[in-house]
């Protein structure tokens, strides 16, 4: 019986596609509907910035309005198509160069905010600003693979095993390119020391 279900939910989703490719608003109404928070919890586990998330999601949904004559049912179900597309839009806009800036640019913002005037002679205010900017430096001069993986971690948070899985990248090669893209990286601060 629960077969049955299945069977007559994934029916009524391909009716729904079929339905949206005609250009039926009310249908596309109902996927977003069924839809929409799913996939949003999706990219924002991903992107980790709300409007970020947003943006996508709009994305999402009118890909599926201009693409949804393109969704072949004998490829898989309705759900499928949706997490892999949603997935992979959500980890193109963490690898595009744009999203790394503004990452970076928010990262800037909140270190700049989190060093108030009244705690650092200016000297040190200077000396903390040139460390910052030759390590942005010396992160330009790595393999964008090893910076990537190293500004995933420490600049936004994430672990070797979130960003194995969402770069969908072995555990093991993400360690190796942090451990390679650290030892370069200490070899670049160093030599700008000297």
């Amino acid at each position: 019986m629960a077969k049955q279900y299945s069977n007559q939910g994934q029916d009524d989703e391909k009716a729904l596609m079929q339905r949206i490719a005609a250009g039926d608003e009310a249908a596309f109404e109902a996927l977003y509907d069924r839809y929409s928070r799913l996939l949003y919890s999706l990219v924002l586990s991903v992107v980790k910035h709300p409007p970020e998330a947003q943006d996508i999601l709009q994305e999402v949904f009118l890909h599926i309005w201009r693409q949804a004559k393109n969704f072949d049912a004998g490829r898989g179900n309705v759900y499928s198509w949706l997490i892999t597309m949603t997935r992979n839009r959500a980890i193109d806009r963490i690898r595009s160069k744009g999203f790394r800036e503004r990452q970076q640019e928010m990262h800037d913002d909140d270190t700049v905010l989190m060093l108030p005037d009244s705690t650092l002679s200016p000297l040190d205010s200077i000396t903390a600003m040139e460390q910052r900017e030759r390590v942005r430096e010396a992160l330009e001069q790595i393999p964008p693979e090893q910076r990537d993986a190293l500004v995933l971690a420490y600049f936004q948070g994430y672990t070797q095993v979130e960003i194995a899985d969402l770069l969908k990248i072995p555990l093991g090669t993400i360690k190796t390119r942090m451990r390679q893209g650290l030892l370069k990286l200490s070899a670049l601060l160093h030599s700008a020391l000297l």
